[in-house]
């Protein structure tokens, strides 16, 4: 996920329009004991344990790649920058045999033991879930990747590594007049990051997150198998892996479903509508001019610095609408869109950027905050899945008595229609057809007690979190995070049996995966 942005574009072109919605348009040229019901809350960073502790049958491994075991104090970090866990060893693999071999040996290892395993893309995680307290983690941006094979035609779908950035993914495609359906809306992460968890951006109402546009992948499992799997071939294991947080499998290769890099695409159920949708909140501001971005531009200049909200909350929607150069009709499709919305004509802002910029626009937001030594700062994101049925009332009390400004960064909305969703991947969701993804994207300032300090923020998250469960309100977390298993019980509800029986047949030992604290590495029971 990320921040909002708005622009219209040519080449790939896309046009925004904010307002109290904000428009877009873009043209394209053994056995185990898996379960417990103690807290799996590991220490943060311990002290260095030593060579001496280190496994020396690690160092004898035949390896394409290296392991390093000094200095990897980066491997206890993410984005999230919260919690700190060591590991033993960094694998730097150049080859799915380097992963394939690690894990098998570690599989074999188990009765003396308790090493575990977790794949790293580029540490976007929130919360510890790609660190191996006292593990292994695997740098995926090691893994030699073989040139991206894109098939054109009537399916066509490009083959990428399970380290490629899906950045790379959409300049490769544009080559051929393609691209990916449906992203997030930062591009720098990995392949294989995304799709274990679902993403999720403004497209997912059309095509789906990420996980529904697959139509195959390369996994090693928990055995330090190798396997293909697609949804005729391995079906079990392709679901599972999809939107299964690491627990089943690492990806190392998949093939992703392409389209025409330009689309003329009620503002969720019809067809002829705009091509991305997002929501944003505002709370607590006064005027218009400096709560957009600075790319976008007032289509009344006059009546939008004449605008004022006076503290009021305000949502805001921001579209986005594909177009080639060519196309001379694209303002009036624009306008009799918007002819069929309610909105507050002086708050409409329009910008047209290409496609790439419009897909790649938080990367410019990265390099500004990195510049300014605020990017490496702790982001206790919350991000929730909300049934449209109770969706007015989550915002009436989170909105109205819980969060009084956003200042600590973007409140993004994301509508998603779940019937573009296939529903035999471990993501969960709520039972409604209609849910929205509710993304609180904080930021703290580390030496902070105030509102913007770290400890205010997660206060904050944790009464929205008990609101939701005091009301019933049928939410379930994306991008999840428990400490005990009972809540991941709940949280997965009826798909937990599904889940375990998956979790022991593809990672019977719980080797995979330790940072999402889900099952708990078990010595086998001979």
């Amino acid at each position: 996920m990320g921040s909002p942005a708005c622009g219209f574009l040519k080449q790939s072109n896309v046009i925004f329009l904010p307002f109290f919605m904000i428009l877009v348009l873009s043209c394209i040229p053994g056995r185990t004991n898996l379960c417990s019901n103690h807290s799996l809350d590991t220490p943060t960073i311990p002290p260095h344990s030593g060579s001496s502790s280190i496994p020396l049958s690690l160092k004898s491994l035949a390896l394409d790649g290296y392991f390093r075991f000094e200095n990897i104090d980066h491997a206890a970090k993410d984005f999230g920058n919260i919690y700190h866990y060591l590991p033993i060893a960094v694998l730097h693999p150049k080859s799915v045999s380097d992963i394939s071999s690690t894990i098998k040996h570690i599989f074999h290892m188990a009765s003396v033991t308790k090493l575990a395993v977790a794949a790293k893309g580029r540490g976007h995680s929130l919360q510890g879930q790609a660190q191996a307290y006292q593990g292994v983690v695997i740098n995926m941006e090691s893994l030699e990747r073989p040139s991206m094979h894109v098939q054109t035609g009537e399916v066509p779908y490009v083959d990428v590594s399970g380290g490629e950035l899906w950045i790379n993914i959409l300049q490769e495609t544009l080559k051929y007049g393609l691209s990916p359906k449906s992203w997030t809306d930062y591009l720098h992460l990995t392949v294989g990051g995304t799709l274990s968890n679902a993403g999720i951006s403004g497209q997912a109402f059309r095509h789906g997150p990420q996980i529904n546009n697959v139509y195959q992948l390369e996994v090693v499992t928990g055995k330090g198998e190798v396997l293909t799997c697609s949804d005729k071939q391995n079906a079990d294991l392709f679901y599972g892996v999809l939107g299964g947080l690491g627990q089943f499998g690492i990806i190392t290769r998949a093939r992703i479903s392409l389209a025409p890099a330009r689309t003329m695409e009620h503002l969720i159920s019809s067809e002829n509508t705009f091509d991305y949708v997002e929501g944003f909140v505002i709370i607590n501001r006064t005027g218009l001019l400096h709560n957009w971005r600075s790319s976008f531009n007032p289509k009344n200049p006059i009546q939008a610095s004449q605008f004022r909200s006076d503290g009021k909350i305000l949502y805001c929607l921001e579209m986005v609408k594909y177009f080639n150069p060519e196309e001379t009709d694209i303002l009036k499709s624009i306008e009799n869109l918007l002819s069929e919305l309610n909105y507050i004509p002086s708050t409409l802002f329009l910008s047209e950027v290409s496609y790439v910029e419009f897909l790649d626009r938080v990367h410019l937001s990265e390099i500004k905050l990195r510049s300014k030594g605020l990017w490496e700062v702790p982001h206790p994101w919350l991000n929730l899945l909300i049934p449209k049925s109770r969706i007015f009332d989550f915002t009436q009390e989170v909105f109205g008595n819980i969060v009084k400004d956003n200042s600590n960064g973007p409140i993004l909305i994301y509508p998603v229609n779940k019937a573009k969703w296939n529903n035999r991947t471990s993501m969960v969701t709520p039972e409604e057809d209609i849910i929205y993804l509710v993304a609180f994207l904080s930021s703290a300032l580390p030496s902070s007690t105030g509102t913007d300090g770290l400890e205010h923020i997660m206060t904050q998250n944790q009464r929205i979190l008990d609101f939701c469960a005091e009301a019933q309100l049928g939410a379930k977390q994306y991008l999840p995070h428990y400490s005990t298993q009972d809540e991941w019980q709940a949280h997965f509800g009826p798909q937990w049996e599904t889940f375990v029986q998956r979790k022991s047949a593809y990672d019977p030992l719980a080797i995979l995966a330790p940072g999402q604290k889900i099952f708990q590495k078990a010595i086998p029971i001979s």
